[in-house]
């Protein structure tokens, strides 16, 4: 039943508003760090802080820099880094086999992190394309990225990061049937405790670019991924995705990219009621950042507003690059 409300004056809308201890009071939204989950770049080295010029702020860093940054992320009250490595470029082959290496380094950086500062979440990335010579998520066949194969292949590379001592896998490959496929390996290998927040609904979007530079992918990447990643033009296919995912064992979803597919956000909350993330994108920090740094916009202030948006759309949390300095802010 729609709450009627009386005519003014006797409801003054602008009541609430009057000062920030009423405004305090009825916020139907909050932020904290822990909403957060903060996405690093890992590259070989040590004491290395590599900036990437399309992402103001943002660096690769050699293990014990992420380790350092595990620690400040913990210490912000941030409960979750997720790890993306940028693999050696002759590392990077045909049949992808340095992805489920237990040495490779996202998996060194794993057990670092857990080793220094094991309270905090490692979530890792489930995906070839770090590792393949052609940039895709999958096998290249004929032009074309093979399914089946690739889930073979993701599963191997699930489960060398769950031995890494990973508590929360991020498939984000868009290919069918690699949930349940991942969950009953992950299963028999007695890592039932392993959590996997699925890329349900990952689109083939535009604002990936600086991430792909972050990683090393642009170079080597060749074609596109609309075969594989969602349509922007379809939310009613995101639907289908993200309850086939959670039927198959996700235990949590994400929506990528974030801002652009608030309305996927929200879909996804109220039809399923599932934990719900959101991710923003590489492409959407580095539009923020880079006003920001020119003096276009206010950066603390878009900064926590973007953050608002998630959670308005009904995010339970969001993957986002602004998590340290956000989480400072929110800390006074």
């Amino acid at each position: 039943m729609k709450p009627t409300i009386a005519d003014f004056p006797a409801t003054r809308l602008r009541r609430l508003r009057r000062t920030p201890a009423i405004r305090d009071m009825v916020r139907e939204n909050t932020l904290s760090p822990a909403d957060f989950i903060w996405p690093v770049f890992v590259r070989d080295g040590e004491g290395v802080v590599e900036p990437i010029p399309s992402m103001p702020g943002v660096n690769r860093l050699s293990v014990d820099k992420v380790v350092e940054a595990a620690r400040e992320a913990h210490a912000l009250g941030i409960p979750a880094i997720c790890l993306f490595p940028y693999t050696d470029p002759s590392l990077k082959t045909e049949d992808c086999a340095e992805a489920w290496n237990p040495d490779n380094l996202s998996n060194r950086a794993t057990r670092a992190i857990k080793s220094a500062v094991p309270d905090i979440a490692v979530m890792s990335d489930v995906a070839l394309d770090p590792y393949n010579i052609n940039g895709h998520d999958g096998f290249v066949e004929d032009g074309y990225i093979v399914n089946d194969r690739t889930v073979e292949a993701l599963v191997k590379q699930a489960l060398s990061q769950a031995e890494a001592g990973v508590d929360i896998i991020g498939p984000s490959d868009m290919m069918d049937g690699r949930i349940g496929a991942m969950r009953n390996a992950l299963e028999g290998a007695g890592h039932s405790n392993v959590i996997l927040l699925s890329y349900a609904a990952k689109y083939a979007s535009a604002f990936y670019g600086p991430f792909r530079d972050a990683v090393g992918a642009s170079g080597v990447f060749k074609g596109d991924k609309k075969g594989y990643q969602q349509d922007p033009a379809n939310s009613d296919e995101a639907m289908r995705l993200i309850e086939r995912d959670l039927r198959e064992g996700a235990d949590m979803v994400m929506v990528k990219p974030g801002m652009p597919y608030l309305d996927i956000c929200r879909r996804a909350k109220d039809m399923f009621g599932a934990p719900t993330f959101a991710y923003q994108v590489s492409g959407e920090y580095a539009m923020l950042a880079g006003a920001s740094e020119r003096g276009w916009l206010d950066g603390d202030r878009v900064m926590l507003e973007s953050l608002m948006a998630f959670k308005r759309a009904g995010c339970d949390g969001v993957l986002t690059y602004f998590a340290p300095a956000a989480a400072r802010l929110l800390n006074g």
